[in-house]
């Protein structure tokens, strides 16, 4: 999806697939991961991938309007920086080998983390997910106090088919023991113990190649919902 002239600073072309071009750049930074290089190849990750990245949220705006339209989906701020922060790293390669967008519910701010919706392309796989991936301790508090005081709107969300079928239940690292303040015996202790709330579904590479891939995005969105909806609640 190589651009040949210029657009205005909010047109982008429909979303028409991944271009395998833009996988191949990725694996060659991820064997190229410095300055020099990326310096030389810079214009090859603009027109491959963070264009083409520019249009698949462009195009998922379009799609999500009316089923989630407290998402922000912004083709200029919702693409993270190829640029690694390595200042409290040990691994000091300087790029990322992967383009990624973050779709936050619009006007959280604050110290917690804000509900939204994720997705990442990099080769080998694909990520589309939704949810809160780091909460704040007081954030986790929160919402563990509110899957205590009030399970069925949370079983609402985590027992529905659809959701099941696509995510199965809520993913990430868990407690092993009961969270400080309930015991161990508490009837949604199992729920109680996550750490992370978040859903995520994992694509072969592949899949971002195809037309069909926006829709695919747009379905684990739409099932992701009510999960960013139930922890966007939380305050």
């Amino acid at each position: 999806m190589k651009r040949d002239h210029p657009l205005d600073s909010e047109t982008f072309p429909p979303f028409g697939g991944f271009p395998m071009e833009g996988l191949a750049f990725l694996k060659k930074l991820k064997r190229n991961n410095n300055r020099p290089w990326f310096q030389k190849h810079k214009s090859d990750y603009e027109d491959l991938v963070r264009f083409p990245m520019q249009s698949l949220v462009a195009s998922l705006g379009e799609e999500m309007r009316s089923d989630a339209p407290e998402i922000e989906f912004n083709p200029r701020r919702s693409i993270f920086r190829i640029y690694r922060d390595v200042r409290f790293s040990k691994n000091k390669v300087p790029y990322k080998t992967n383009i990624g967008a973050a779709f936050p519910v619009r006007g959280r701010k604050g110290p917690t983390e804000s509900p939204g919706l994720y997705l990442h392309i990099e080769p080998g796989q694909i990520f589309i997910g939704g949810g809160v991936y780091m909460p704040t301790g007081p954030q986790l508090k929160a919402i563990r106090k509110k899957i205590a005081a009030d399970p069925s709107s949370f079983y609402d969300v985590i027992k529905d088919p659809g959701f099941r079928r696509m995510f199965g239940g809520i993913q990430g690292e868990k407690l092993t023991k009961a969270p400080l303040g309930y015991p161990k015996d508490h009837p949604m202790i199992e729920h109680l113990r996550h750490k992370q709330f978040y859903v995520g579904l994992i694509l072969a590479e592949q899949e971002c190649l195809k037309p069909g891939f926006l829709m695919k995005v747009t379905k684990g969105f739409r099932t992701a919902m009510p999960l960013v909806r139930w922890l966007a609640d939380i305050r």
